[in-house]
């Protein structure tokens, strides 16, 4: 039989390949992967927001969609950090003294829901630089905003209040176009009046007076603590002294009884020592044979376990081979026999075809006889047997014309009648040929009359009574 997949032309195979692989390179080149340093922005027929407005972009952070050739389209978004250096000068405190704030902040692309949202719809498409300078326009102007409501003491020496405020300010506007702030650093504040400086002067002085006060204290401190120190030294060596004296006495006798005990123990510990080791020796022997039976039982079921497998292993699979062998055979005797009986079915359809054919063109050919004949059948067959007379004789002088006769030896002694025994050899001779009367006869008709009328044979004449 020949296989499915040869009866289809090898040309539409190959077009179905290329299509169904193009088809999988369409869609793996369509299929968009977002890098973790990145925000992907799919935007054109994304769906509809929860009032049924037409969505403007759709943001992904991680993860990976499928892009619709014509319908939609994608970019991404940085989310590097960027630094941004801020000199903000003369802004004004609350007392009305200008200040100098130089400063630097780090600022980023936020990945939460909503403020992707706010990123892509405002500052998609835009340069690291116009990034920048959008938001260092948003930090000026809330950081000009923040030292307006406070002192310079406070900005000064509560850094953390300031830039708390600082970073809860500018991070709500910079939320408005899908940035946060990430870091705010104050380098130094300085002011045109010197303000800040006297204060610092200030400081200084307060922190150097109570810097030599404290040494002085300190210094008096140290002598008198030197003194009391000196005394207590005197009279904790003598009294270390008296109880070390008495403490190394006492400390001999307990030696010596901590000796003897220690002998005992030692002793008592060696004999210990001795028996454990020995009966843990005849355990371990114990254990040991009894590790080895348990080996040889184990050794011994496995080789057996092993004979067993591979006796019935091979048993088994001689016997599969010849299931499927037999199987095999059966299945080609069948396939053989079904073939064989196919192609005699075929052949004597063919045969039964062919003789119906024949007989049909026969029996039409008969009935246009018939009709020619004025519809008589006997008329009919007359004239076929007409049509092959010439025939019929032709067959008939065939039959004796090939004898050969190497020598004909005849005794003529004569006849009674007076005819010749040689003449009545060559009549039998032609009357063994059926006559044409007969011939028709044995066809079950009569001899047409302008062929000839039979002649009927004299009657016998009877003997005359002697």
């Amino acid at each position: 039989m020949t296989p499915l997949f040869l009866e289809f032309p090898i040309g539409l195979v190959v077009t179905i390949i290329l299509l169904f692989f193009t088809g999988i390179i369409f869609i793996v080149s369509r299929y968009k992967k977002c890098p973790a340093d990145k925000i992907m922005v799919v935007y054109g027929k994304v769906g509809r927001n929860n009032d049924g407005s037409n969505k403007s972009a759709h943001c992904i952070h991680g993860g990976a969609k499928f892009i619709w050739p014509i319908f939609q389209a994608y970019q991404f978004l940085d989310l590097t950090p960027m630094s941004i250096q801020v000199d903000l000068k003369n802004a004004l405190s609350r007392q009305n003294i200008r200040i100098d704030v130089p400063s630097r902040f780090t600022v980023g692309i936020s990945t939460e829901v909503g403020i992707m949202q706010n990123a892509a719809e405002r500052i998609l498409g835009l340069g690291l630089s116009e990034i920048q300078e959008l938001a260092k326009d948003i930090i000026f102007g809330q950081l000009r905003l923040v030292i307006a409501t406070m002192d310079i003491e406070e900005i000064n020496t509560d850094r953390d209040k300031f830039l708390e405020a600082v970073s809860r300010n500018v991070e709500t506007e910079l939320k408005k176009i899908g940035l946060r702030l990430i870091n705010v650093n104050v380098t130094d504040i300085n002011d045109e009046s010197g303000y800040i400086q006297a204060l610092g002067k200030e400081a200084a002085a307060k922190a150097i007076n109570d810097a030599k006060k404290s040494v002085a204290e300190k210094n008096r401190d140290g002598s008198i603590g030197e003194a009391n120190a000196v005394k207590d030294q005197r009279i904790q060596v003598a009294s270390a002294n008296s109880t070390a004296i008495k403490g190394e006495n006492e400390s001999l006798g307990l030696i010596s009884q901590s000796n003897a005990s220690r002998r005992e123990i030692e002793a008592e510990a060696l004999r210990r020592a001795i028996a454990a080791e020995k009966i843990a020796a005849a355990k371990a022997l114990e254990e040991s044979y009894v590790a080895e039976q348990n080996a040889e039982t184990a050794r011994a079921a496995r080789e057996k376990a092993t004979l067993e497998a591979d006796v019935i292993v091979k048993t088994e699979i001689e016997k599969q081979k010849r299931v499927l062998e037999a199987e095999a055979e059966a299945e080609q005797i069948r396939r053989r026999a079904k073939g064989e009986a196919d192609g005699i079915y075929s052949k004597m359809e063919a045969q039964a075809r062919g003789n119906q054919e024949l007989l049909t063109k026969q029996a039409e050919g008969f009935a246009e006889i018939v009709r020619a004949a004025g519809g008589s059948p006997d008329a009919a067959i007359k004239m076929l047997i007409t049509d092959k007379l010439e025939t019929l004789v032709k067959t008939q002088v065939e039959a004796i014309k090939n004898l050969k006769f190497d020598r004909i030896t005849v005794w003529d002694g004569g006849a009674k009648d007076g005819s010749s025994t040689t003449a009545n050899f060559a009549s039998s001779l032609m009357k063994s040929i059926p006559p044409m009367n007969d011939l028709f006869k044995m066809a079950g008709m009569d001899l047409p009359k302008y062929l000839g009328e039979e002649t009927p044979a004299p009657e016998a004449k009877p003997e005359p009574k002697k």
